[in-house]
Protein backbone atom coordinates (compact mmCIF):
# COMPACT_ATOMS: atom_id res chain seq x y z
CA UNK A 1 0.00 0.00 0.00
CA UNK A 2 1.39 3.41 -0.96
CA UNK A 3 1.08 4.87 2.55
CA UNK A 4 4.42 6.72 2.45
CA UNK A 5 3.55 8.21 -0.94
CA UNK A 6 0.07 9.30 0.22
CA UNK A 7 1.58 10.90 3.30
CA UNK A 8 4.16 12.84 1.29
CA UNK A 9 1.50 14.08 -1.15
CA UNK A 10 -0.78 15.29 1.66
CA UNK A 11 2.03 17.00 3.56
CA UNK A 12 2.88 18.97 0.41
CA UNK A 13 -0.64 20.48 0.49
CA UNK A 14 -0.50 21.54 4.16
CA UNK A 15 0.67 25.02 5.20
CA UNK A 16 3.54 24.99 7.74
CA UNK A 17 1.29 26.01 10.65
CA UNK A 18 -1.02 22.99 10.20
CA UNK A 19 -0.33 19.79 12.15
CA UNK A 20 -1.26 16.47 10.56
CA UNK A 21 -2.83 13.78 12.74
CA UNK A 22 -2.74 10.46 10.86
CA UNK A 23 -6.00 8.73 11.78
CA UNK A 24 -4.93 5.13 12.15
CA UNK A 25 -8.00 3.58 13.82
CA UNK A 26 -8.67 -0.05 12.75
CA UNK A 27 -5.38 -0.14 10.84
CA UNK A 28 -2.73 -2.78 11.70
CA UNK A 29 0.59 -1.85 13.30
CA UNK A 30 2.57 -2.55 10.11
CA UNK A 31 0.54 0.14 8.28
CA UNK A 32 1.29 2.61 11.07
CA UNK A 33 4.97 1.64 10.97
CA UNK A 34 5.05 2.41 7.25
CA UNK A 35 3.77 5.93 8.05
CA UNK A 36 6.22 6.15 10.96
CA UNK A 37 9.11 5.23 8.69
CA UNK A 38 7.98 8.01 6.34
CA UNK A 39 8.34 10.49 9.20
CA UNK A 40 4.85 10.60 10.73
CA UNK A 41 4.89 10.88 14.54
CA UNK A 42 1.31 11.83 15.44
CA UNK A 43 -1.40 9.18 15.24
CA UNK A 44 -5.10 9.47 16.06
CA UNK A 45 -7.19 6.60 17.42
CA UNK A 46 -10.83 6.46 18.49
CA UNK A 47 -10.79 3.40 20.78
CA UNK A 48 -8.72 3.50 23.94
CA UNK A 49 -8.00 -0.26 24.06
CA UNK A 50 -6.77 -0.34 20.46
CA UNK A 51 -4.65 2.78 20.99
CA UNK A 52 -3.10 1.29 24.15
CA UNK A 53 -2.22 -1.95 22.33
CA UNK A 54 -0.48 0.06 19.59
CA UNK A 55 1.28 2.31 22.11
CA UNK A 56 2.72 -0.80 23.80
CA UNK A 57 4.04 -2.19 20.51
CA UNK A 58 5.32 0.92 18.77
CA UNK A 59 8.24 3.38 19.20
CA UNK A 60 7.96 5.69 22.19
CA UNK A 61 8.52 8.96 20.33
CA UNK A 62 5.00 8.77 18.90
CA UNK A 63 2.35 11.21 20.10
CA UNK A 64 -0.99 9.46 20.54
CA UNK A 65 -4.13 11.54 20.06
CA UNK A 66 -7.50 10.27 21.26
CA UNK A 67 -9.93 11.54 18.65
CA UNK A 68 -13.07 9.53 19.43
CA UNK A 69 -15.82 9.99 21.98
CA UNK A 70 -14.36 9.24 25.42
CA UNK A 71 -16.13 7.27 28.14
CA UNK A 72 -15.08 8.38 31.62
CA UNK A 73 -14.47 4.81 32.84
CA UNK A 74 -11.83 4.27 30.13
CA UNK A 75 -9.71 7.38 30.79
CA UNK A 76 -7.42 5.55 33.22
CA UNK A 77 -6.10 3.26 30.46
CA UNK A 78 -4.70 6.09 28.35
CA UNK A 79 -3.74 8.52 31.15
CA UNK A 80 -0.13 7.23 31.38
CA UNK A 81 0.75 8.14 27.78
CA UNK A 82 -1.87 10.03 25.74
CA UNK A 83 -0.55 13.32 24.24
CA UNK A 84 -3.80 15.06 23.37
CA UNK A 85 -7.48 14.26 23.92
CA UNK A 86 -9.58 15.85 21.16
CA UNK A 87 -13.16 15.18 22.13
CA UNK A 88 -13.70 16.55 25.63
CA UNK A 89 -17.40 17.39 25.68
CA UNK A 90 -18.30 17.70 29.37
CA UNK A 91 -16.95 19.05 32.64
CA UNK A 92 -17.46 15.61 34.19
CA UNK A 93 -15.05 14.10 31.64
CA UNK A 94 -12.54 16.89 32.23
CA UNK A 95 -12.56 16.19 35.97
CA UNK A 96 -11.94 12.49 35.35
CA UNK A 97 -9.02 13.23 33.01
CA UNK A 98 -7.60 15.56 35.67
CA UNK A 99 -7.95 12.85 38.33
CA UNK A 100 -6.27 10.15 36.24
CA UNK A 101 -3.53 12.54 35.06
CA UNK A 102 -2.74 13.38 38.70
CA UNK A 103 -2.38 9.66 39.50
CA UNK A 104 0.19 9.45 36.70
CA UNK A 105 1.95 12.66 37.71
CA UNK A 106 1.12 14.25 34.38
CA UNK A 107 -0.61 17.26 32.89
CA UNK A 108 -2.74 16.07 29.96
CA UNK A 109 -3.50 18.43 27.06
CA UNK A 110 -7.14 18.55 25.98
CA UNK A 111 -9.29 20.11 23.29
CA UNK A 112 -12.89 21.01 24.09
CA UNK A 113 -15.27 19.67 21.45
CA UNK A 114 -17.74 22.23 20.12
CA UNK A 115 -20.99 21.19 18.49
CA UNK A 116 -21.20 22.92 15.11
CA UNK A 117 -22.95 20.36 12.86
CA UNK A 118 -26.61 20.09 11.97
CA UNK A 119 -26.66 16.42 12.90
CA UNK A 120 -27.96 14.65 15.97
CA UNK A 121 -25.08 12.19 16.09
CA UNK A 122 -22.26 14.59 16.89
CA UNK A 123 -21.13 15.33 20.44
CA UNK A 124 -20.00 18.67 21.81
CA UNK A 125 -20.56 21.81 23.85
CA UNK A 126 -22.31 24.96 22.70
CA UNK A 127 -20.66 28.35 23.17
CA UNK A 128 -22.45 29.09 26.45
CA UNK A 129 -21.44 25.74 27.98
CA UNK A 130 -17.87 26.35 26.81
CA UNK A 131 -17.71 29.76 28.48
CA UNK A 132 -19.40 28.46 31.64
CA UNK A 133 -16.72 25.78 32.01
CA UNK A 134 -13.75 28.05 31.28
CA UNK A 135 -15.09 30.83 33.47
CA UNK A 136 -15.76 28.66 36.52
CA UNK A 137 -13.60 28.58 39.65
CA UNK A 138 -13.91 24.80 39.74
CA UNK A 139 -12.24 24.61 36.32
CA UNK A 140 -9.30 26.76 37.42
CA UNK A 141 -8.64 24.27 40.25
CA UNK A 142 -7.84 21.48 37.76
CA UNK A 143 -4.05 21.39 37.87
CA UNK A 144 -3.47 18.22 35.82
CA UNK A 145 -5.18 19.17 32.59
CA UNK A 146 -4.52 21.96 30.14
CA UNK A 147 -7.05 23.19 27.59
CA UNK A 148 -4.94 23.94 24.52
CA UNK A 149 -7.68 24.48 21.95
CA UNK A 150 -11.00 23.55 20.42
CA UNK A 151 -12.18 20.80 18.10
CA UNK A 152 -15.25 20.38 15.94
CA UNK A 153 -16.71 18.30 13.12
CA UNK A 154 -18.79 19.66 10.28
CA UNK A 155 -21.99 18.05 9.07
CA UNK A 156 -21.41 15.09 6.75
CA UNK A 157 -22.74 16.72 3.59
CA UNK A 158 -21.87 17.45 -0.03
CA UNK A 159 -22.65 21.14 0.55
CA UNK A 160 -19.39 23.07 0.71
CA UNK A 161 -21.33 26.20 1.66
CA UNK A 162 -22.67 24.52 4.77
CA UNK A 163 -19.28 23.07 5.76
CA UNK A 164 -17.75 26.50 5.20
CA UNK A 165 -20.39 28.14 7.42
CA UNK A 166 -19.84 25.63 10.24
CA UNK A 167 -16.04 25.89 10.17
CA UNK A 168 -16.20 29.68 10.02
CA UNK A 169 -18.52 29.62 13.06
CA UNK A 170 -16.05 27.44 14.96
CA UNK A 171 -13.19 29.80 14.07
CA UNK A 172 -15.20 32.72 15.55
CA UNK A 173 -15.80 30.76 18.76
CA UNK A 174 -12.09 29.85 18.83
CA UNK A 175 -11.06 33.52 18.51
CA UNK A 176 -13.48 34.53 21.28
CA UNK A 177 -12.23 31.74 23.54
CA UNK A 178 -8.69 33.11 23.50
CA UNK A 179 -9.83 35.71 26.05
CA UNK A 180 -9.89 32.92 28.65
CA UNK A 181 -6.42 32.66 30.06
CA UNK A 182 -5.50 30.67 33.12
CA UNK A 183 -2.59 28.44 33.96
CA UNK A 184 -4.59 25.47 32.68
CA UNK A 185 -6.06 27.22 29.64
CA UNK A 186 -3.87 28.38 26.75
CA UNK A 187 -5.83 28.23 23.54
CA UNK A 188 -3.71 27.79 20.40
CA UNK A 189 -5.00 24.71 18.53
CA UNK A 190 -8.05 24.60 16.29
CA UNK A 191 -8.62 20.98 15.26
CA UNK A 192 -11.05 20.80 12.37
CA UNK A 193 -11.01 19.07 9.02
CA UNK A 194 -10.82 15.44 7.92
CA UNK A 195 -10.01 13.66 4.65
CA UNK A 196 -13.09 15.03 2.86
CA UNK A 197 -13.09 18.64 4.06
CA UNK A 198 -9.64 19.53 5.39
CA UNK A 199 -8.92 22.06 2.63
CA UNK A 200 -12.04 24.06 3.57
CA UNK A 201 -11.06 23.75 7.25
CA UNK A 202 -7.58 25.16 6.55
CA UNK A 203 -9.09 28.09 4.60
CA UNK A 204 -11.11 28.80 7.75
CA UNK A 205 -8.08 28.81 10.03
CA UNK A 206 -7.67 25.19 11.16
CA UNK A 207 -4.27 24.45 12.72
CA UNK A 208 -4.72 20.67 13.00
CA UNK A 209 -6.30 18.21 10.55
CA UNK A 210 -7.27 14.58 11.12
CA UNK A 211 -6.69 12.53 7.98
CA UNK A 212 -7.15 8.77 7.74
CA UNK A 213 -8.50 7.23 4.56
CA UNK A 214 -6.45 9.51 2.27
CA UNK A 215 -3.31 8.11 3.94
CA UNK A 216 -4.17 4.52 4.81
CA UNK A 217 -6.92 3.77 2.29
CA UNK A 218 -10.57 3.26 3.16
CA UNK A 219 -11.56 1.22 6.20
CA UNK A 220 -13.23 -2.15 5.87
Amino acid sequence: MPIAKNLTEIKKTLPPQVTLVAVSKTKPVHDLMEAYEAGQRIFGENKIQEMTDKWEQMPKDIQWHMIGHVQTNKVKYMAPYVSLIHGVDSFKLLKEINKQAAKNNRVIDCLLQIYIAEEESKFGLDEKELNDILGSDEFKELKNIKIVGLMGMATFTESEAQINKEFSNLKKIFDNTKQHTAENCQISILSMGMSGDYQIAIENGSTMVRIGSSIFGSRK
